[in-house]
């Protein structure tokens, strides 16, 4: 089946209105010049689905020096041909790179070709792309001279979209398919697996058959890409329209049981007895309650996906056929720890990853004290307290329950409540330095003790946080000492 039909058509008036005003202003520079150039990648993605392309990706027949005389702001720190244009747009600052046409060969690190040579020809570049939606490309319409040479000149409107490899169709009918032999292309590039995944993910596409075959055969060689390339590309499926699809083909590729194999072991491990409410095993329910989480965050997605991790090694049955998993939490901190330490995640990315693991099962028990949800949220941290309530919407859902019940409802608002409280010494109205002026003492460990005494007090509700009263009660606590 020819995937080649319509390989250059005039781009439609309506496409043509989501280019920004910096790409043409590219297209502009470089047809002056005498030179090729074109959109590839996201930004065409993004134009072919009506939006407006952000970051853009070019390729051209210029050399980086070429490319660099162009643009004074411009840098070249690679050897793969790629120039980076950083621009201020009415959209943000945003990063613009322009690589020159190349050929590659030998990938002895399944990552990075070892060799690589300057093309002559848009064909040969895009020849090496990985799937058909990203070897599309957008760019002037050059004319055409006699005897079929071009002289790059544009009427500086008129844009036609190159497809060498049935990528628009493929891209209409949802479909994400790689260029040529997809076990080539996954043997020179061992991550473009998980970005096959991804952008079914993002996009909500099916990976067309034999590129997911070509992915079951060669999910090995995912061993020899580095933690940090795999998290990146991990994040940007959890935090996809279609984290729950997306962790499927993670799951039935085969990458899931070499990348994180300790979920792969919670599937089986069933849930269901007398007196408990969940009705799947570990594994579906992790899966469910990433597809039911309401942030997009991915760390909350993925401390979601962790959260009750330790349950294989919990797993205990009473004597009434009761299924128990009792400190289930403190095991999943752990393996989350792990987890993370090995995607190599961000100090901050890791303790917050734990800390939402650690106190997902914080009760909401409509008799807790104010004491006692002052002391989950300096557990669990205020920055954090979305992040929680949202791990335990998916966890609900994820085990069959209510999206929400009064109980929680309630706990959310008294969150909120207990927050408009002094919540640390240094929210009294009060400080050392009037505890000093008014008892006429010096700076020392009294006055720390002082304020410490005071604001018990006042946290447990038998003093107003009102800087007179407080006054009055600083008096009466230092005639005791």
């Amino acid at each position: 089946m020819s995937h080649t039909i319509n390989k250059r058509v005039i781009l439609p008036e309506e496409k043509k209105k989501t280019i920004p005003k910096e790409v043409w202003q590219i297209f502009h520079k470089f047809t002056k010049n005498n030179l090729e150039i074109y959109l590839v990648g996201g930004g065409v993605k993004s134009i072919l689905q009506g939006e407006v392309p952000i970051d853009c990706d070019f390729t051209t027949n210029a050399k980086p020096e070429v490319i660099q005389a162009l643009f004074e702001e411009s840098y070249y720190d690679n050897n793969f041909g790629t120039v980076g244009i950083p621009l201020k747009t009415n959209r943000g600052e945003e990063n613009y790179e322009i690589t020159t046409y190349r050929t590659e060969w030998g990938y002895s690190d399944k990552r990075r070709p070892d060799k690589v040579a300057w093309g002559e020809k848009l064909e040969e570049d895009l020849k090496r792309r990985d799937f058909t939606f990203d070897a599309i490309v957008i760019g002037p319409v050059l004319t055409k001279i006699r005897g079929g040479k071009i002289l790059r000149k544009w009427d500086g409107k008129s844009l036609e979209l190159i497809d060498l490899f049935g990528g628009q169709k493929d891209f209409d009918r949802k479909i994400v398919r790689a260029v040529g032999e997809a076990n080539a292309r996954f043997s020179e590039d061992a991550l473009r697996m998980l970005r096959a995944i991804r952008f079914a993910s993002q996009l909500g596409f099916i990976i067309e058959k034999k590129t997911f075959t070509a992915i079951k055969k060669n999910a090995s060689l995912i061993k020899q890409i580095s933690a940090e390339r795999i998290r990146e590309e991990l994040l940007k499926i959890l935090s996809s329209n279609h984290p729950y699809e997306g962790y499927l083909f993670f799951k039935n590729s085969g990458l899931a049981e070499i990348i994180l194999p300790e979920i792969e072991k919670c599937f089986g491990v069933q849930q269901k007895s007398p007196g408990r409410h969940h009705i799947y095993d570990v594994g579906t329910h992790l899966l469910l309650s990433l597809k039911y989480v309401p942030l997009k965050d991915p760390i909350v997605r993925l401390a979601t996906l962790l959260h009750d991790i330790g349950k294989p090694l919990t797993r205990s049955i009473e004597k009434d056929g009761t299924i128990t998993f009792h400190n289930h939490e403190i095991i999943s901190t752990s393996i989350a720890y792990n987890i993370g330490k090995r995607l190599r995640l961000s100090k901050n990315q890791l303790k917050r990853l734990t800390t939402l693991v650690r106190w997902h099962q914080f009760t909401v028990n409509e008799n807790q004290s104010d004491k006692a949800i002052r002391r989950f949220i300096r557990r669990v941290g205020k920055e954090n307290l979305e992040y929680i309530i949202a791990l335990r919407v998916g966890d609900r859902l994820g085990g069959g329950a209510r999206e929400t019940s009064w109980r929680l409802e309630r706990f959310k608002k008294r969150l909120i409540d207990v927050q408009k409280q002094p919540f640390t010494v240094k929210d009294l109205k009060i400080d050392g330095h009037d505890i000093m002026k008014t008892l006429n003492i010096k700076s020392g460990p009294l006055v720390g003790k002082i304020l410490e005494t005071i604001f018990t007090e006042v946290e447990e509700g038998k003093v107003k946080n009102d800087r007179d009263i407080l006054l009055k009660k600083v008096k009466e606590v230092g005639a005791k000492h």
